[in-house]
C-alpha cells in the first residue's frame, strides 16, 4: 500500500468512496452525497490551506481510501489544533487501510506544527474507528449525545484526541 497526496486523477474514486459512506454509514452525518465538483473544492481548500488530502493505494492501484486533516476550527486560536477524516473503501475494511491513513496524517499534521488532533467520529457504535484511533495513542474526551438523525436514529458524536509533538508542554515557536 502506498500512501500520497490525492490528485486530481483521484477524485472519481474518492466521490465514490465518500458516496457509499454517506449513503449506507453513520460515520459522516451528511445525508446527500456531494458530486464530484463538490468534493474537488473540498480538496482543494484542505490543500490550498496547507493540510494534507491523501490516498492510501493498494497494490493494484487502486485508491482504497483516503482522509485529510484541516485546522478544527476557523478561529486563529484554533491554528495548532487539526481535525481528521478518513474513509476507507468498503472491500478493504479491516485490512489497515484506515490505520496507515490516520497514522500519515498525524505524521504531516505533527510536522506542520499542529500539536493537538482531533477525531469528531460519527456514531459510537462505530467501533472500527473508535478502535482505530486508540491503537494509535488518542483518548477519547467526550461523548455528545443524539447530536445527530440519520437513518430514523439518533446518532451519537464520539470525540477523541491525541496530542502531537510536544502537545500542550510548551508554546509554539
Amino acid at each position: 500500500m502506498i500512501i500520497r497526496d490525492a490528485t486530481q486523477a483521484d477524485l472519481s474514486a474518492i466521490t465514490a468512496i465518500y458516496a457509499h459512506h454517506v449513503l449506507h454509514g453513520a460515520g459522516t452525518f451528511e445525508e446527500e452525497p456531494p458530486d464530484e465538483a463538490d468534493m474537488a473544492a473540498r480538496i482543494a481548500k484542505v490543500q490550498d490551506a496547507g493540510s494534507a488530502w491523501l490516498v492510501a493505494e493498494g497494490d493494484d492501484g487502486a485508491v482504497a481510501g483516503f482522509g485529510y486533516y484541516a485546522q478544527f476550527r476557523d478561529r486563529s486560536a484554533y491554528r495548532f489544533t487539526a481535525e481528521d477524516s478518513i474513509y476507507v473503501r468498503e472491500d478493504v475494511r479491516g485490512q489497515g487501510v484506515g490505520k496507515a491513513l490516520v497514522a500519515a496524517l498525524v505524521q504531516r499534521a505533527e510536522a506542520q506544527g499542529f500539536r493537538q488532533m482531533i477525531a469528531v467520529i460519527g456514531d459510537s457504535e462505530n467501533t472500527g474507528s473508535i478502535g482505530l484511533h486508540l491503537s494509535l495513542g488518542f483518548r477519547q474526551v467526550g461523548v455528545l449525545r443524539a447530536a445527530g438523525l440519520k437513518f430514523g436514529r439518533w446518532l451519537d458524536v464520539v470525540q477523541m484526541q491525541r496530542a502531537l509533538g510536544p502537545g500542550e508542554k510548551a508554546l509554539p515557536d
